[in-house]
C-alpha cells in the first residue's frame, strides 16, 4: 500500500513538473511573439531612406500604381523584411541596396493588408544569381549532375533563389503575367504549413472548403487546356501541379488582374479574399 501511495506521489510530482514546463514554454513563446510584434511595429513605422521609393518606382512599376496608403504600407513591410532576411550573391552577383529593396518590395506585395503578416517565417536567405543558373544535384553514385536551367526556386529549408535579370524583366512588364519574385514567394506562402500543395494557410478553417473546390476545378481546367494546347490567361506552367498552379495564379492575379477576373471570376474572388486586395481596380500602367 505504501508503494502505491509513493507511486501516485511520484506520478503527480512528475505531472506537475511537466505542466510547469509547458506553462514556462508557453510564457516564453508569448513573450517572444510580443517582442517580435513590437519590433516589427517599430520597423514598419520607421522612416525609410528616400532612395527606397526611387528603387521601387523605377524597378517595380506596379509600385507607382498602388494607392498611396499601400505604398507607405509596402515600404514599412520592406523595412521589416530587410531586417529579418539575409541576401547572398551567387555566381559573381553583387548584392546592392537596390537589389535588396527591389526583391523585398515585390515579395512584400503579398503581405499587404494582412492583419498578421508572417514575413515568410521559414525563409532565412535569399540567394541571387545574375542570370539563369544550372543547379547540380547528386545522382546517387557520388557524382554531381546538372539539373536543368532555373530562373528561381523556393525551398522550405530556409532558402529562396532568383535570377536577377529575370527579376528585373518580370517586374518591368506588369502585363505579361510572369514575375519570378511573386511566383517564388507564393511558394513560400504555400510552404508555411510544411507542404507544397497549393493550399496556403487561410485565416478561417471554413474557408478551405471553397478554396479547395475552386482551386481543384480551375487546376483541372488548366490541365485540360494545356493538353489540348489551348491558351489561357494563366501560363501552362500552372498545370504542372497544384503548387505551381497557385504560384502562377498569384502572378496572374497581380499582373493580369482584370483578365483573370473576367475569365476566372471564382478563382479571382478566392485570391482577392486571400490577399485582401483587388488589383483589378488599380490603375494599370501603360506598356513602355
Amino acid at each position: 500500500m505504501i508503494g502505491f501511495f509513493r507511486g501516485m506521489a511520484a506520478f503527480w510530482f512528475l505531472s506537475a513538473v511537466f505542466v510547469g514546463i509547458l506553462l514556462l514554454w508557453s510564457l516564453v513563446w508569448v513573450v517572444r511573439n510580443l517582442r517580435r510584434k513590437a519590433r516589427r511595429g517599430k520597423l514598419r513605422a520607421a522612416r525609410t531612406p528616400p532612395e527606397w521609393r526611387r528603387f521601387l518606382s523605377e524597378d517595380v512599376p506596379l509600385f507607382n500604381h498602388l494607392p498611396p496608403d499601400l505604398q507607405e504600407q509596402l515600404l514599412g513591410h520592406v523595412n521589416v523584411f530587410l531586417a529579418e532576411k539575409r541576401f547572398e550573391g551567387c555566381g559573381g552577383m553583387e548584392i546592392t541596396e537596390e537589389v535588396e529593396v527591389s526583391i523585398a518590395g515585390q515579395a512584400c506585395m503579398l503581405m499587404l493588408n494582412k492583419k498578421n503578416p508572417t514575413y515568410y517565417p521559414r525563409l532565412i536567405t535569399v540567394l541571387v544569381y545574375p542570370g539563369a543558373y544550372v543547379p547540380k544535384t547528386p545522382d546517387g553514385s557520388g557524382r554531381w549532375v546538372e539539373d536543368g536551367v532555373r530562373l528561381g526556386e523556393s525551398w522550405n529549408s530556409g532558402e529562396l533563389v532568383v535570377a536577377w535579370d529575370h527579376v528585373r524583366r518580370g517586374a518591368q512588364d506588369v502585363k505579361d503575367g510572369h514575375n519570378v519574385v511573386l511566383h517564388e514567394f507564393a511558394h513560400q506562402l504555400d510552404q508555411e504549413d510544411g507542404a507544397a500543395d497549393g493550399a496556403p494557410m487561410l485565416e478561417q478553417r471554413s474557408s478551405y472548403v471553397a478554396w479547395g473546390r475552386v482551386m481543384h476545378e480551375e487546376y483541372d481546367a488548366l490541365c485540360d487546356k494545356a493538353k489540348r494546347r489551348k491558351r489561357d490567361v494563366m501560363s501552362r506552367y500552372g498545370a504542372t501541379n497544384p503548387a505551381e498552379f497557385f504560384a502562377v495564379a498569384t502572378e496572374t492575379f497581380f499582373e493580369k488582374a482584370r483578365k483573370l477576373r473576367e475569365k476566372h471570376p471564382e478563382l479571382y474572388e478566392e485570391l482577392k479574399d486571400y490577399y485582401q486586395m483587388d488589383p483589378a481596380e488599380w490603375p494599370r500602367p501603360k506598356r513602355k
